[in-house]
């Protein structure tokens, strides 16, 4: 195959990738989990001078930016467990059945191996967590996948610096040459992402540019996964009764979770329906207080926010809650305080095209309802995939004993269908980093909504599954053989069993 199309230096990025390639996946995988937490200790002994370089670039805080290099190397560590442990291979032996009810049956073993090389597309509100040593970037390397990582043009000095930590760890654990490369540039990263021993792209991102590598991906001569993360608005349902029974620390978490970060997260509550008529609005304003502005990320999102804000406000029947708004300083960089508006379900309805779409800012809408309207039923009317969905009930409520409990049951039936993560009287902002965690969902959330970028499933999107039959022992990956080396779970069905199957039901 040609590989005309890419520069002197990313020509050598890319070999450099496919030479390690085999190396790195024939590491074991306690010399994986090794070198992945020597990264996370190496962030940590750097945590001072990376975030110092992370203020300066993106005008988060200190505390946020501290507290994302400690979630980053939680992550690493984690993944570093999930591959001793070894269940993520998910071996399946089937051994040789004279008896089986179909007829003679071969030996048969199941393992995943890692796809080869994948170029990582980091992201701008995450510097540290989504971004050079991210979650994508821990489960890809994790999985022994060699790495390339586009570096996001909002923080390319933090971007080199995380770079030079975590290849002077790599390197001192012992990994091959090539396993971890860092690339800077749009035209740089689409050419990477089409070069064929590329594999797999992960992303995490707005929508249109996911759209745009997601199809670049796919209309490869040999199309690859591409596992994007990209737009969602979160919608949160609160019931007349929780509103009645804690309305101030419903408002107060609520303004919380707007303004966090400025309001650059994408699972950011985007709409709150609550009954017309309550009292939540007037809280949410007394909660206000005087809130302190916020820088946003870089120029080009503070001008996007500020235009997408602005047609809100401009749409019939909004009215400020929390009127807020935008600086833009003489560097050209945005300086916000939240908005919060309210709006009828009817001129919602009416106003559909200029208020469903995500503003990626500190800003939300309460779509005040009627009471009687079908909760269920409206969903699907306004939002497609989201990461997330919330849901504040009553202490009485969460019983399911309530008039209102299939009301509610149906509710949570048409979240599920639309959502990765359904939440309970808390607020969607924080992502648990634990094993059973789920961050995606359909589209547009995500580009593939059967994966996760948070939890140790990640880890399988960069792996396939092989099937050995009749393998001798000799040639058979450790993870297949009887005496089990590596330790991990097996799934044995046993010869003579299947003329049992759907029998004892």
């Amino acid at each position: 195959m040609s590989h005309d199309t890419l520069s002197p230096e990313f020509e050598a990025v890319v070999a450099a990738a496919a030479s390690a390639a085999p190396a790195f996946a024939a590491t074991s995988p306690e010399d994986r989990a090794r070198a992945i937490v020597a990264v996370a200790d190496a962030l940590e002994g750097a945590k001072e001078r990376l975030v110092a370089i992370a203020m300066r670039e993106t005008g988060l805080t200190e505390a946020r930016l501290s507290g994302e290099v400690t979630r980053t190397a939680v992550q690493l560590r984690l993944f570093a467990d999930t591959l001793v442990d070894g269940g993520y291979l998910d071996v399946r032996i089937d051994p040789a059945d004279d008896d089986f009810a179909l007829g003679v049956r071969p030996d048969v073993r199941r393992t995943h191996l890692p796809l080869g090389p994948v170029i990582n597309f980091s992201a701008s509100n995450f510097p540290f967590a989504f971004s050079v040593m991210g979650g994508d970037s821990a489960s890809i390397l994790a999985a022994g996948c060699p790495l390339i990582v586009k570096a996001h043009s909002g923080h390319p000095d933090l971007s080199d610096a995380t770079a030079e930590v975590a290849a002077e760890a790599l390197a001192a654990a012992g990994m091959p040459d090539g396993v971890f490369q860092l690339i800077h540039g749009r035209e740089a990263g689409v050419a990477v992402l089409k070069d064929p021993r590329i594999k797999a792209g992960a992303f995490t991102g707005s929508i249109g540019a996911g759209r745009l590598l997601a199809d670049i991906a796919a209309s490869r001569p040999a199309p690859i996964p591409f596992y994007g993360e990209l737009g969602s608005v979160n919608p949160v349902f609160i019931t007349a009764d929780a509103i009645a029974e804690r309305t101030d620390e419903i408002a107060s978490g609520y303004l919380a979770s707007v303004s966090g970060s400025a309001g650059q997260l994408c699972t950011k509550p985007g709409f709150a329906f609550i009954p017309e008529g309550s009292a939540l609005p007037d809280a949410i304003r007394a909660a206000a207080g005087e809130l302190p502005e916020h820088r946003l990320l870089d120029p080009r999102i503070a001008r996007s926010f500020a235009e997408r804000r602005d047609a809100i406000l401009a749409s019939p029947g909004v009215r400020p809650v929390i009127e807020g708004g935008v600086r833009i300083d003489e560097q050209g960089q945005g300086w916000a305080t939240p908005t919060v508006v309210a709006v009828s379900l009817d001129d919602f309805r009416r106003g559909k095209e200029a208020l469903v779409e995500e503003a990626f800012g500190p800003l939300s809408i309460l779509v005040e309802t009627p009471q009687g309207t079908d909760l269920a039923a409206l969903l699907p009317e306004f939002t497609e995939g989201n990461l997330t969905g919330t849901l504040h009930l009553s202490s009485e409520e969460t019983t399911g004993e309530t008039a209102n409990a299939a009301e509610l049951r149906a509710l949570v039936d048409a979240i599920s269908q639309q959502v990765g993560r359904v939440l309970f009287n808390g607020w969607s902002t924080g992502v648990a980093v634990t094993p059973a965690q789920q961050h995606g969902g359909p589209w547009p959330a995500t580009t593939n909504d059967s994966s996760t970028s948070v939890g140790t499933s990640a880890i399988k999107r960069f792996l396939r599954p092989v099937a050995y039959q009749n393998a001798p022992a000799a040639f058979l990956p450790e993870a297949l053989r009887d005496d089990n080396p590596l330790g991990v779970p097996q799934a044995v069905a046993p010869a003579g069993a299947s003329k049992s199957w759907g029998r004892e039901l």
